[in-house]
């Protein structure tokens, strides 16, 4: 017999629609609620512990490190839509970064 360990998939963030508070599994929450306590596993009548908005005005932004934008949009473009915003940042900023280096380079020419 094998022992393997078994894949655990990430579990879904949900944010306060009222007040911007993310729900992240893993953390739990300040009051009462356990580490890697899924959000649909939640007490029926747990609220918000910034706002107290019930769970309804929650809405799912998906794990950690997932692509940002609606899961239709990912697949437009040349690919960018489905990178991941640290992949987005270092794409955004290098490009940034290169085209300063080469407004620079302008200055040796004179």
């Amino acid at each position: 017999m094998s022992s393997q360990t078994p894949i655990l998939e990430p579990l879904d963030r949900h944010e306060c629609r009222s007040c911007g508070y993310i729900y992240e599994p893993e953390k739990g929450d300040s009051r009462k609620v356990p580490p890697g306590v899924a959000f649909g596993e939640l007490p029926e009548k747990w609220t918000c512990p910034v706002c107290n908005a019930p769970a309804l005005q929650f809405s799912n932004i998906g794990p950690v490190g997932s692509p940002s934008g609606f899961k239709e949009n990912l697949s437009y473009g040349i690919g960018v839509n489905a990178l991941p915003p640290g992949q987005k940042n270092l794409l955004i900023f290098g490009v940034l970064g290169l085209f300063i280096l080469i407004l620079l380079s302008f200055y040796g020419l004179g």
